[in-house]
């Protein structure tokens, strides 16, 4: 049997139902490589637009509202706020977890020279601005938000690339990507390490013993997932009542997922002819139809690793839904220029604008200069800069990091400072890239002497 694949701008007009009118082109604007950084652009700026507004006391209350559940002797009330920041962004980062075991297996992180670069620009990225944080904040009442200029925002980056274009090198993409993804790491232990509080043992061992028993379950080739989901929110849990902030549970869990198929290429090619077979044979019934069919999805969705398939399947809601809802519960802040001065929002936007790019590019330097790695193809030294300018954009981990750390005005001027900073480090990022690449050679090819510096 002949069989092509129609891509879905392609099916003819007969085949198309009328809603396709309106879902097609929603379709092509999930694809958009920046469509989720644009959607989250739009929700940060109606936060504050709401905030600063009449509806401001309404909008900032609504977040406040108490919800909760009781299972026995079992309750958990939490204001919506931490519902989202605690509940929903445990899936935003069970899919940073995916992303970060599909890099180290497959992808950059794999290969050590090649992951050499973007792990020691992302360290270098880290502790800088948190240096410079403290140099301005140490022993100071917001001495607790040294980490909230340390982690760089994958979505706004990947929209800025987009925006760019070919002007930006595809070595500088991948290792600004990779440098993300090692970024997140990073911000993964700060939250950790750096922001648990006092920690209660008998649920941390549970939380344990829910982690042995996934494994086993995956170890035994259970493929239910309501049960890994109820294991999932088992493990979530105990982690919140823990003291560990509940979304590392969601990254331990993303790390877990397997990165193979069930289903082998093999199988399932056997099985697809098997059953187009036996139905153009047969000719069974409705009963025998329906459990050939079923059994071919079935094989279809494994023939997918789950890691892969999770992470397409969550990566629309967690980039259109999850963290629009998290800008908008958290960025919502009353803009007062004055807060530009204050302590806090000036250590938070040094760290983002000037020691991000600055522990960047010194320590690719210095991985360099010590032939650990070298610069991306198609990039030179001022292009690097640039490039690690766009890495203070830190609108989304440094809000939740900041919302862990502080709380009232200093919460309120740590905002401020992000949402400066990461502005700042956007425009200035990308318009020094344009500009270096205007007078670049249309193919810039990155030589590097005995020394380790770029021609």
């Amino acid at each position: 049997m002949n069989m092509k694949w129609i891509k879905s701008n392609e099916v003819p007009p007969s085949l198309k139902e009328p809603i396709c009118v309106i879902s097609d082109p929603f379709q092509r604007f999930l694809l958009v490589e920046s469509a989720d950084g644009l959607v989250l652009l739009i929700a940060a700026i109606a936060a504050l637009v709401l905030a600063n507004s009449p509806l401001s006391g309404a909008f900032l209350g609504f977040w406040q509202q108490s919800f909760g559940f009781e299972l026995g002797h079992v309750a958990m009330h939490m204001p919506l706020q931490l519902w989202i920041n605690d509940g929903l962004m445990a899936i935003f980062f069970f899919v940073v977890g995916l992303e970060v075991k599909r890099e180290i297996v497959l992808g950059e992180l794999r290969d050590i020279k090649k992951a050499a670069l973007p792990i020691a620009a992302a360290l270098g990225g880290m502790l800088v601005p948190a240096a410079i944080y403290l140099l301005f904040q140490a022993g100071e009442p917001g001495e607790r938000g040294w980490g909230i200029p340390m982690a760089t925002d994958i979505a706004f980056v990947v929209g800025c690339m987009a925006l760019l274009g070919n002007r930006l090198p595809n070595g500088l993409r991948v290792m600004l990507l990779t440098l993300a993804i090692a970024d997140d790491i990073g911000a993964i232990l700060v939250i950790a390490i750096g922001y648990s509080e006092a920690l209660n043992y008998q649920a941390l061992a549970l939380s344990f013993a829910g982690i042995a028993l996934f494994v086993t379950l995956l170890k035994l080739g259970v493929r239910n997932n309501l049960v890994y989901l109820l294991m999932g929110f088992w493990i979530w849990f105990e982690f919140h009542a823990s003291g560990i902030h509940a979304t590392v549970s969601g990254v331990i869990i993303g790390l877990m997922t397997p990165i193979r198929s069930w289903v082998s290429p093999q199988r399932f090619n056997l099985v697809i002819q098997r059953t187009i077979k036996e139905l153009e044979v047969c000719n069974p019934n409705g009963a025998e139809r329906y459990a050939l069919i079923s059994q071919m999805q079935r094989s279809a969705r494994d023939a997918l690793s789950p890691l892969e398939r999770l992470e397409t399947e969550l990566q629309p809601w967690v980039g259109f839904i999850i963290m629009p809802l998290f800008a908008l519960a958290n960025a919502g802040v009353a803009l007062d220029f004055t807060v530009l001065r204050d302590p806090v929002s000036v250590a938070v936007m040094t760290g983002l604008f000037i020691g991000k790019p600055l522990g960047i590019f010194v320590f690719s330097w210095l991985a360099v200069k010590f032939k650990l790695a070298r610069l991306p193809d198609g990039a030179d030294w001022p292009v690097l800069a640039a490039g690690g300018i766009l890495g203070g954009i830190g609108f989304t981990m440094a809000l939740f990091i900041g919302g862990l750390a502080l709380s009232g005005e200093l919460l309120d001027a740590a905002k401020v400072g992000i949402m400066t900073g990461s502005a700042l480090s956007a425009v200035v990022g990308m318009t020094l890239i344009i500009v270096l690449r205007r007078k670049a050679p249309a193919e810039a090819v990155c030589t590097l002497d005995d020394g380790g510096e770029g021609a």
